[in-house]
């Protein structure tokens, strides 16, 4: 029973993580008339910010969500934000993106050198930062959960407990990751570390990996391994692996620290193996 509720914790864990990773999403808003829903949907991307572990929605002023009733289809209500409430959301916006760009500016050359390398779209600072160029075309919204589904990367949907999700922290790291990731996976000899990690800390005969999310604890990896399928012949195959860290890494500058001391690991083994 303790397992079971441990696993259905992680999962809150790991959609609050998905969240705060990330800064836009579909919002999708069923139309409505004085008889009630016509099940017709209307979806567009909006960006939001995770403040506090609840998400702000802007939407564009003209957007056709803005003439709909304030309720998301199967996740929740969107609750519009009066004056002062929506500037305050602005100052927490403006805050944060600051917060990020200082936290770049002042980062080390491992941390700057990797999200140098990533692709533009993946930092959250960079995204956000055209809604503060033109803050009176939009409106905020505070975004009430009702239910939560984890969509796992082989398109599996898993139902999360709506307390264990409200009760999950994010990690202070995660504004990063997308640039982390992005950065890792674009560049060939780290990603032939994350291969060598398979190698050397799971005993996975691995192919190809690329680096799917991160967090305190460790990251997961998407690793092309060598293994039999349906009990017929072994060949490779892509699974999800999950490598630990040591120690946990509190902030971006932490977790790139975190993986130079398992690459310098890893390679001792290797040294040790094939005793050079």
């Amino acid at each position: 029973m303790r397992g079971g509720r441990s696993s259905l914790v992680t999962l809150a864990k790991k959609c609050k993580d998905i969240l705060a990773s990330n800064w836009q999403g579909n919002l999708n808003t069923i139309k409505a008339d004085a008889k009630g829903s016509k099940e017709e949907i209307y979806t567009s991307k909006v960006k939001y910010l995770l403040r506090k572990e609840n998400p702000y929605i802007w939407v564009p002023e003209k957007d056709l969500h803005n003439v709909l009733p304030t309720r998301v289809a199967l996740t929740g209500d969107v609750v519009l934000l009066k004056d002062n409430k929506a500037k305050l959301a602005a100052e927490c916006l403006r805050d944060t993106i600051l917060s990020d760009q200082r936290a770049v500016e002042e980062s080390s050359n491992s941390v700057s050198g990797i999200l140098s390398s990533c692709l533009h779209s993946t930092l959250r600072s960079k995204n956000l930062l055209e809604l503060l160029e033109d803050i009176e075309q939009y409106t905020v919204y505070k975004f009430n959960p009702r239910s939560c589904t984890y969509i796992s990367w082989d398109g599996g949907n898993h139902e999360v407990d709506l307390e264990h999700f409200e009760a999950s922290k994010s990690d202070p790291l995660l504004p990063f990751s997308m640039g982390l990731i992005d950065g890792i996976n674009q560049n060939e000899t780290r990603r032939r570390a994350l291969i060598l990690f398979c190698i050397t800390f799971l005993n996975e005969n691995a192919k190809d990996a690329f680096l799917l999310s991160i967090d305190r604890s460790g990251f997961d990896v998407l690793a092309k391994v060598f293994g039999s399928v349906n009990n017929g012949p072994q060949m490779y195959q892509w699974r999800e692996l999950r490598l630990s860290f040591k120690e946990e890494a509190r902030d971006a500058e932490t977790f790139c620290q975190r993986l130079v001391e398992m690459e310098e690991e890893a390679l001792k083994n290797v040294s040790s193996f094939s005793g050079i």
